[in-house]
């Protein structure tokens, strides 16, 4: 074993000899890349010169085994996987891919002989604005563990210039700026202008012999970038390709010689600005054109590209694509994958319309990440019309062979075929995408236990009646690489001091650290671990917000996309009713209590952006308050990333997974904060059922409606006025807000919010806030029983390994995409 991927579990008992070779080596690698390729004298080179220098010295070590994994690919002749997703949550890669070729302290000891400090240098590098949340991030853990398992792989999305945005909190309020994370380049990539396919939008559909010609008015050209994927120990690596939106004609000269300069470059910025942002906003007509553009941009090129592929490498027979790729669709937004291939087959290759179904089922499977109804994602009919006539086209023709099926089969099972339909009109005429992706798929997953259930009970109820057999269940996993070793090398060191370095290749091999969960030593092991890793965040937030934390508090942290099912409110209120309490009662053996919340809401999402901007009003009462004597501190840092999270989920004490029941599909957080050691309290939603049973109910918080009751409150009640009104405690707390105890320069801002919480309560914060307040009170007691909290501790990182996405991509591999490893 390299001793390099030994010390990434314990940098500190790893010295290397000064004359290691490859310590050498790398030092000529980065030198020679600053001198020639970023064009800097190491006397005058910045830290971000540097940066530069290392990433492009570590690309060389990453193209090496691409292009070996590539070769392997295709003098192999299997099968390939075919990731298509709206985001790839990458975050920083220096440190990840140096982790993953067993180089991280041979680079610290290189730079070191030059004068440069490794982790300075590490944390220049700006996170890659390609995702936003869970979704972005799962596809970047799957893409790492097809490549650490061996499965041919591409990833396929958008080169997004700006990402979503970037937060910041201006008194109080999310303000959302540009993502500038291309100004100073991108090491990673390698840019591929010869890999262009051309995009149509608009235009018409005329017959010729019995063929459509799609002729369309306006083509946009999608330019691949590729970043190389490197999988564990570096002997495999796959193709993250990423699409650019490049106008086919970049310039109007003559517009521009009238003088016209604006004019003349209006086609470039029409084109450019569907890889600008992700997820522009779709409340006006223009936004929602733009988003339906972008699906179809990155979607058509994409399954242009595979398919170009897959006829050079056999030899032209596209019959054999559901053999030789499996395209999975990562949620709802790549669904136009089955107009578009039919439209490949049918119309470019002239395969008939039957066989052309065959191969786009046998070839497409999708994974559903949602229950929410605006989520699910569908498209004006007219809008379609305009944007993709020969699609429409398409779907009308698939509606009517699905539904002709239907009444053969008289197979509805009582449902009227308007809910079977592809076609919405109880919506003004809407093509519903989620059913178009179920239709033109031949496995549809969920992504816990529980999510599979419910979909099978509400959003696709009709149509699993008809196809019982292609809803399936693949609970989703975390990388361990990432999100243990190397965001949390203490903890590493000492699981592998307990369990032995076999942990680094098999997560399930931490079933083993069970066996210290009443280990008086490994608790003290433990608690020296997390108060490190609690310092540090503490300097983290101490430097940004001018905030002081004591790390010997309990760490509770909600870390998460602000919306309002995942319930940051329930939070904020539970914390106003714990500072009521520290004030009415001042001599009570409190626990002390740092309060982390982090996330982004979307920018058109007002009443999220007012529970962000309530969190920051608490926050700056509780935090400047003498009577709570620092016992509780309010703290929402701005700007959430996969690199922040890095630095927080290792420091927390206990993590916070409170949505509503039945609306979370799976999670991830939850797994990444529970492998780290921190307590979950949570409802039973997503996976929090599954860590339940892997950790034990002793060892999680679990408390509220489950979702079948949350279903049976919303339809009969009681209401949330009731409920208010028999919790003194909440209705207090209520009060406080409404009538601006934390918001004297505008008494009124939160009113409308309170008062919806005693109206609808769509997600049942009244309902769950006294069982929430108990489930806390139970945390309390549980820390202050010291050797009773790090045995919980112990058990729940031992039993978080089959949460791994190694084991939920030979799932896949196995019961979807019928994909075998390679070697190389």
């Amino acid at each position: 074993m390299s001793s390099d991927l030994i010390s990434t579990a314990d940098a500190s008992r790893i010295s290397i000899p000064a004359e290691d070779e490859d310590v050498a080596a790398l030092r000529r690698s980065v030198v020679a890349k600053l001198t020639y390729a970023v064009g800097r004298d190491p006397l005058v080179a910045t830290d971000r010169d540097w940066f530069m220098a290392a990433a492009l010295a570590v690309r060389d070590h990453i193209l090496e085994r691409w292009l070996a994994s590539t070769r392997t690919n295709f003098v192999s002749k299997g099968k390939r996987v075919y990731y298509l997703s709206l985001e790839f949550l990458i975050g920083r890669l220096l440190h990840d891919s140096l982790n993953n070729l067993g180089l991280v302290e041979r680079m610290r000891a290189a730079l070191a002989e030059l004068g440069v400090d490794y982790d300075r240098l590490r944390n220049i590098e700006p996170d890659a604005a390609l995702g936003n949340g869970g979704l972005g991030r799962l596809a970047a853990c799957f893409m790492e563990s097809m490549a650490t398992l061996c499965i041919a792989s591409h990833g396929y999305g958008i080169r997004y210039t700006h990402g979503l945005f970037r937060q910041v909190i201006d008194k109080g309020w999310q303000k959302e700026l540009p993502e500038d994370w291309l100004t100073f380049g991108n090491p990673w990539e390698v840019a591929r202008p010869d890999v262009m396919h051309p995009i149509g939008f608009g235009g018409t559909v005329e017959t010729d012999a019995g063929r459509c010609v799609w002729s369309p008015a306006e083509i946009v050209n999608a330019v691949a970038y590729d970043t190389p994927v490197i999988g564990w120990r570096g002997h495999y690596a796959n193709t993250l390709r990423l699409w650019s939106a490049w106008a086919a004609d970049s310039i109007h000269l003559d517009a521009f010689n009238r003088g016209d300069h604006v004019g003349a470059l209006e086609t470039r910025a029409r084109a450019n600005a569907i890889s600008q942002v992700l997820y522009p906003g779709d409340d006006t007509p223009a936004g929602q054109e733009l988003r339906l553009r972008q699906e179809f941009f990155f979607t058509s090129a994409s399954l242009q590209d595979l398919v170009a592929r897959h006829m050079r490498q056999h030899n032209g027979d596209i019959r054999l694509l559901p053999d030789k790729a499996a395209i999975q669709l990562n949620d709802t937004h790549p669904a136009i994958a089955v107009a578009e291939l039919m439209r490949i087959l049918v119309d470019l290759h002239e395969i008939p319309w039957d066989e052309a179904w065959r191969i786009t089922n046998g070839t497409i499977a999708y994974t559903n990440h949602t229950l929410l109804p605006e989520a699910l994602e569908s498209w004006p009919v007219s809008l379609m019309e305009r944007l993709l006539p020969r699609h429409m086209q398409i779907v009308y023709q698939i509606n009517r062979l699905h539904l002709d099926a239907v009444c053969a089969m008289q197979r509805s099972d009582g449902a009227p075929l308007a809910a079977l339909s592809l076609i919405d009109d109880n919506a003004g005429r809407r093509v519903r995408m989620s059913s178009l992706a179920f239709l033109g798929s031949h496995r549809i997953n969920g992504v816990s236990a529980l999510h599979t259930e419910l979909m099978r009970q509400t959003v696709f109820r009709d149509l699993h009646r008809l196809y019982p057999d292609r809803i399936v269940n693949k609970t989703n996993g975390i990388t361990l690489r990432r999100w243990l070793f190397a965001a949390n090398p203490r903890l590493t060191a000492l699981l592998t001091d307990i369990v032995g370095t076999r942990l680094l290749d098999d997560g399930e091999a931490l079933t083993a650290f069970a066996g210290a969960a009443d280990d008086a030593g490994v608790h003290e092991r433990l608690a020296q671990i997390r108060r490190a890793n609690k310092q540090a965040l503490a300097k983290l937030v101490a430097d940004r917000l001018h905030i002081a934390i004591d790390p010997d508090a309990l760490f509770d942290v909600q870390i998460k996309r602000v919306h309002e099912y995942k319930r940051q409110l329930l939070n904020i209120l539970e914390t106003i009713a714990l500072y009521n309490e520290i004030r009415a009662r001042p001599t009570f053996n409190w626990v002390p209590r740092v309060r982390i919340f982090a996330g982004k809401a979307a920018s058109s999402y007002h009443r999220a952006k007012l529970i962000i901007k309530l969190i920051n009003d608490v926050a700056h009462v509780v935090n400047g308050d003498p009577a709570v004597r620092g016992l509780l501190k309010v703290v929402f840092l701005p700007d959430y990333n996969v690199s922040m999270a890095e630095a927080i989920i290792p420091a927390a004490d206990l993590s916070e997974q409170i949505s509503t029941a039945g609306m979370e599909a799976s999670g991830t957080g939850n797994m990444k904060l529970a492998l780290n050691g921190a307590l979950t309290i949570g409802t039973l939603d997503g996976a929090n059922v599954e860590i339940r049973e892997r950790v034990g109910a002793d060892n999680i918080f679990i408390f509220g409606l489950n979702a079948e009751q949350v279903v049976e409150r919303r339809r009969r009640g009681p209401g949330a006025r009731e409920t208010v009104a028999d919790l003194p405690v909440l209705q207090a707390v209520l009060d406080a807000v409404a009538y601006g105890v934390f918001s004297h320069d505008e008494p009124g801002r939160f009113r409308e919010l309170m008062e919806e919480l005693t109206g609808s309560d769509h997600f049942m914060v009244t309902a769950d806030f006294a069982a929430y307040v108990e489930a806390q009170r139970n945390v309390a007691l549980r820390w202050q029983n010291r050797p009773a909290w790090w045995r919980s501790s112990v058990l729940n990182t031992a039993n978080l390994g089959w949460f791994s996405s190694d084991r939920a991509i030979r799932e896949y591999a196995e019961d979807i995409w019928h994909a075998t490893p390679r070697r190389p």
